[in-house]
Formats: structure tokens, sequence, C-alpha cells
């Protein structure tokens, strides 16, 4: 079972290398890693390029990359990664026995910070997860292909594209939720505060729960 890992980039020149070298165990073994980046001004293509089965340009925007990337992809298993994401050694295996019982599914993530809250937090998000069938970005969603094209992909919305999709294939089944854990970097919390990060997050949710455009949303978000 190949797998195409997308991962879509903007301005990530500190970050990417030390993802796409813990993917090079991946590459080694037949999978193919695809970074679509949004535009970037910084060095994150000349840093991706030899790591990477393909780069390519995109619009900005991280449902615009990611669709631009299923596109390009060769392989039938899809998995989804942001550029600022540490992955298990044994994340594909566990990506293939979850897909011979189910057709999607995410991991468990652990931010990066040290601060207790983070454990607290890291923890809801997880259980939250997966009593409501609901993934993030982050979380490393994986996906058979052809029920990604099935349900037209991600929306391209400019925020909760993730919850979008989520919402698509729960109608055909709910995720697999491994108790592995995708590193995933707390900088935004740690830039913004954590409890005020918290709280955006939460306005956001139920913004958007409500009906607010995710138009909107993202003027919030940035």
């Amino acid at each position: 079972m190949p797998v195409s890992i997308i991962i879509p980039a903007l301005n990530e020149e500190y970050s990417i290398q030390e993802l796409l070298q813990q993917l090079q165990i991946f590459r080694n073994n037949g999978h193919e890693v695809v970074l679509v980046d949004g535009g970037s001004n910084d060095h994150t293509i000349a840093k991706s390029t030899t790591l990477t089965d393909q780069v390519i340009t995109s619009s900005p925007g991280r449902a615009v990359q990611m669709n631009k990337g299923v596109s390009k992809a060769r392989h039938d298993i899809i998995w989804f990664l942001h550029a600022d994401t540490l992955v298990p050694e044994n994340a594909i295996e566990n990506i293939e026995q979850a897909l011979n019982i189910n057709e999607w599914g995410r991991f468990n993530i652990k931010l990066s910070g040290s601060h207790l809250l983070f454990r607290i937090i890291e923890k809801m998000i997880n259980v939250r997860s997966c009593l409501s069938g609901i993934a993030s970005g982050d979380q490393g969603i994986f996906v058979k292909r052809d029920i990604f094209d099935s349900v037209k992909g991600f929306s391209e919305i400019p925020i909760m594209e993730d919850i979008e999709l989520s919402k698509k294939l729960k109608k055909i089944s709910k995720p697999i939720c491994l108790k592995n854990k995708l590193v995933t970097s707390s900088r935004r919390w740690e830039k913004n505060g954590i409890l005020a990060t918290i709280l955006l997050m939460w306005r956001l949710r139920f913004l958007y729960f409500i009906g607010s455009s995710p138009d909107k949303l993202a003027r919030f978000y940035k």
C-alpha cells in the first residue's frame, strides 16, 4: 500500500527540513513525499527539493494546496501532514493497518511545548476528536484516494477545511483514531499565549458552528 504524503507549506524554512529528514525512510521504502508550496518568499523550496519526490507551486491556502497535491500524487493512499509536524517511525505501518479495516483516520497529537497546560490541551483535543469523529489538520489525516475523490476533496475555503472534510468523510465512516502520536508545533500557542489561543479556537469553532463564513473567520485567525 504505497502512500503519497502531501505537505502544504508557506514560509517554513525553519521547520520543514526536520520533518522531511524523518520522511526519508518512507521514501526509501517506496512511498512518495509531495510538498505543495503556496508562494514562500524564504528558502522553503530550496531546502525541500532534494528531500521530496515532487515540489509543486500553488496559490496559497491549505485546502487549495492539498487538493493540488493530491491531483499530482501517484499513489492510492493519501496522508496529509503539516510542515511543522514530527512523525513516529512506524506511522506508515499504522496507516496501512488502519486502512485495512476503515476508509480514513487520524493520529493523536502531542504538542511540542513543555508547559503542563499543553498536556491537558492535547488530551482534550484527542478525546474530543475521537468522540466527535472530527479530525484537525495537525492530526495527520489519512484517507483512501477513491474515498477522498468521492467527497470532492477539501472544500477550498480559507479556514476550517479540515472540519469540512471530516464532516464529509463521516458520512461514509467514522475515522480510525490512532493512539500513536504526531508531535505538532506549539509555536502559535507560545507566541499568542496559551489561554488566549484556547479562547480564540473555541470562538472560531462556535462561530463556524452557527454559520459564520470561513472568510470572516480567517481574518480572526491571522
